[in-house]
């Protein structure tokens, strides 16, 4: 339940950064803005993807030495952790900052959006050392059965999001027919957005190191193992690595996903189909958010059953959370069949918003069932440390199904929009029983991380 309220406080982030962008005081530059902050949206699950990899090597390492009795070892993968997320995150931004332009041309963005993009990646490239402190910490907490802090932290970043990008941004907040008035003066606009998600950033870092510092469980920060341990580092970089990878590979075919809607958006002559297509995928996280947080928890229970020698309950840990995330996110999927119209009401009043995206979240809730397994059993094979055969069955996945169906049925057979949704969800059923395949092949039992 923690990790669930984690990570629904993650997907408010995103999701009120668009109700601000919906609620800008200039209209005409509401349409143009949305498009821009989805991308920049999608270059922000990047940064989260380059963290996670770093977040499920410690995570995998320090549960297992803890299920061992191997405390000494878990305090060393955290300090090598967090050494290692502050130095990456700064590498990220400087990439990213330099790299925002490429993006809004490879999604034919307008020049109006692509200047938006630039300017919310800008933005939130200059909080990415401590991001990256914030969620590395997060998953070696994870590892370690502390899953209350760092839900607690969530929570306060997405307050501090909440107020900073609305008082930098200058928009009026819309509630049915409630306005809150905005009473400063600053009217940033789209960088207003960028600079409030990174002031919550950075402090939910500065908080998170505090508290690793003061200790959680069985698990503190020490300040004195943070100089290079190569050994610890080969570890932690061996189960990350193909994490990372996998999470790029998803990143990048959705990224060739959005450019294939910028194809059908130049050929309809429709703007704000990324927008359309965005307000879905921020509502959807609100279905896959608790098979995530129900998948971590089986990682890092099957984790530390298997680091004290019992595969049997580390099995029966991952088919648990299995059932226990069908039931919450076919449930999750009921309400975006039902209320689509309602939800994209609240971030979006735009025409080609209502007209497109409740058709699109009907689409995926109906699709569930096999997103929750895919959700679950990832996260139940990542928190074990059998990141090799995730990065496999993710890659083929999504490069052998899910973008040609994407292609065909969007491009090839003119369904446009509501076609590539087809394409999406359709690739869970393929990708559920992949992962399915692995896990009941049991091969990760015998894992040494």
């Amino acid at each position: 339940m923690p990790v669930f309220l984690q990570q629904t406080m993650q997907a408010c982030v995103g999701l009120f950064d668009k109700v601000i962008a919906g609620a800008l005081p200039d209209e005409a530059i509401r349409v143009p803005a949305m498009d821009g902050l989805g991308i920049g949206s999608y270059i922000g699950w990047f940064i989260m993807i380059a963290m996670a990899g770093l977040g499920i090597g410690g995570q995998a390492i320090i549960a297992r030495a803890i299920g061992a009795g191997r405390l000494q070892e878990s305090q060393l993968a955290l300090a090598q952790a967090m050494a290692l997320a502050a130095a990456w995150g700064a590498l990220v931004a400087a990439v990213l900052w330099f790299v925002a332009p490429v993006f809004g041309w490879m999604c034919q963005l307008t020049p109006e959006a692509t200047m938006f993009c630039n300017q919310y990646v800008r933005a939130v490239a200059i909080s990415l050392p401590l991001c990256g402190v914030m969620q590395v910490g997060a998953y070696c907490m994870h590892g370690a059965g502390e899953t209350v802090m760092p839900s607690i932290i969530a929570i306060g970043v997405n307050i501090v999001n909440i107020v900073a990008s609305w008082v930098l941004s200058g928009a009026n907040i819309r509630w049915g027919e409630s306005v809150i008035s905005n009473p400063f003066t600053f009217d940033l606009n789209v960088i207003g957005i960028g600079l409030g998600t990174a002031i919550s950033y950075i402090l939910g870092g500065v908080f998170t190191a505090w508290v690793l510092l003061r200790g959680v469980k069985d698990l503190r920060l020490d300040i004195g193992q943070m100089k290079l341990h190569s050994t610890m580092i080969r570890r932690i970089v061996r189960v990350g690595i193909p994490n990372f990878f996998e999470g790029i590979s998803m990143w990048g075919v959705n990224l060739f996903v959005l450019m294939i809607i910028g194809v059908i958006a130049v050929r309809t002559a429709q703007e704000g189909l990324q927008g359309a297509h965005v307000i879905a995928v921020q509502w959807e996280a609100f279905s896959f958010m608790p098979g995530f947080a129900i998948g971590t928890a089986a990682g890092a229970l099957a984790g530390q059953y298997l680091g004290a020698g019992n595969a049997r309950m580390a099995q029966k840990a991952v088919l648990t959370c299995t059932a226990l995330g069908i039931g919450v996110m076919v449930s999750c999927g009921i309400v975006l069949m039902l209320f689509g119209r309602q939800l994209t009401g609240l971030v979006s009043t735009e025409q080609i918003h209502l007209d497109y995206t409740p058709t699109l979240l009907l689409i995926c809730g109906a699709a569930q069932v096999f997103f929750a397994i895919t959700m679950v059993v990832r996260q139940g094979l990542r928190g074990v440390g059998d990141t090799k055969w995730t990065l496999l069955i993710t890659t083929l996945s999504s490069y052998g199904v899910r973008l040609p169906l994407v292609f065909v049925l969007g491009v090839s057979l003119d369904f446009g929009l509501k076609g590539v949704w087809f394409g999406l969800c359709g690739e869970f059923i393929a990708r559920a029983a992949m992962f399915s395949a692995r896990f009941l092949h049991g091969g990760w039992k015998s894992l040494d991380v």
